[in-house]
């Protein structure tokens, strides 16, 4: 069993042992003194986006069940772990949570020193959605399927270029996955998050670029200014049926989907964090909330912070594994 988990088993068997009347006069108190103030709400990439939406609409569900304003604050950057390093530093008393896909707890420890010991420094407190990754074309290049724009790769090796959300993020991995698989060589473009991404690729500054789906790009598409190319999902997205998932092109170790959660400082109290939990949850089963995710093809989640804890457990194993297959390293 990893430290990862063994604090969370360890912190639920803790609380499991004292006496009841004392545990609930505890968490009767931290629920009753808390939140006195307004809660910052660090969202790991730039405003703008999908994930900055998201955080945005859950920020004002928690405000108006908690009574206090819930302030959303961008800090992109290193593939989302600026941000969740602000959180990981943070005071442990309820003010500061972070919104974050797993990526810098799963992906970056694996592929250099992290800004934090992912296992140590956080407290994962609900997942919130899974969100397809998109590979798109821009009319830089003629690629009109997945397999032209790898022929493509290959005749000019180098040439084409690819547009990620930064280094160590899934896209990166995504990108070394398929360039190792298809043997060919693509030249990596890390931006800090998706909206300067975007609006390079509508520019055509480069020729491909993967993104979380979203109204922006799926609106893109759809207008003929990007071209869909293949999907980490797992199925074909209802918006776009024509468009096929990497699995099905035989790149079924690429075809990932972005997993983004809620995360506390570690040490935060229990109490807090399991009232976090519930809420976020009521959020996540409120219908305007499901359809607002469910119409960007972005995917709602919710559960247990165990169980969330458990998930990105092994995705940072399987992680691990494909690193070291694909002898992925950052330059």
């Amino acid at each position: 069993m990893t430290d990862f988990l063994r604090r969370h088993l360890l912190a639920c068997a803790a609380a499991a042992l004292m006496p009841a009347v004392m545990t609930a006069n505890v968490q009767a108190a931290d629920k009753a003194d808390w939140p006195q103030r307004p809660i910052r709400m660090v969202v790991s990439y730039p405003a703008g986006g999908v994930s900055d939406v998201v955080a945005r609409a859950l920020g004002e569900k928690l405000s108006a069940a908690l009574g206090q304003s819930v302030v959303v604050d961008n800090k992109a950057g290193a593939g989302g772990a600026i941000g969740l390093d602000q959180v990981a530093k943070a005071a442990a008393d309820g003010y500061t949570l972070g919104f974050s896909s797993i990526s810098p707890l799963t992906l970056s420890p694996h592929l250099g020193k992290p800004l934090f010991d992912p296992h140590k420094d956080l407290v994962p407190v609900v997942s919130v959605m899974y969100s397809p990754v998109l590979l798109l074309g821009t009319a830089r290049t003629q690629a009109a399927s997945f397999a032209e724009l790898m022929a493509q790769a290959k005749a000019h090796p180098g040439e084409v270029r690819w547009a990620t959300a930064g280094l160590a993020s899934l896209g990166h991995i995504m990108l070394e996955q398929i360039a190792d698989q298809g043997k060919v060589q693509i030249t990596h473009i890390p931006y800090k998050g998706g909206g300067q991404q975007l609006n390079d690729g509508l520019s055509a500054q480069f020729e491909v670029l993967s993104t979380n789906a979203g109204p922006a790009v799926i609106q893109h598409i759809k207008a003929g200014k990007l071209k869909a190319l293949a999907v980490g999902a797992p199925a074909r997205l209802e918006s776009l049926p024509h468009v096929p998932t990497l699995a099905e092109l035989g790149y079924k170790s690429a075809n990932m989907t972005s997993v983004f959660g809620i995360f506390a400082p570690a040490g935060t109290p229990v109490a807090i964090v399991e009232r976090l939990n519930a809420e976020v949850n009521k959020a996540l089963a409120q219908p305007d909330i499901r359809q607002r995710l469910q119409a960007t093809d972005n995917v709602p989640t919710g559960g247990k912070g165990v169980d969330f804890a458990r998930q990105i457990e092994a995705e940072s194993q399987a992680n691990a594994r494909i690193i070291r297959a694909a002898h992925i390293q950052l330059n």
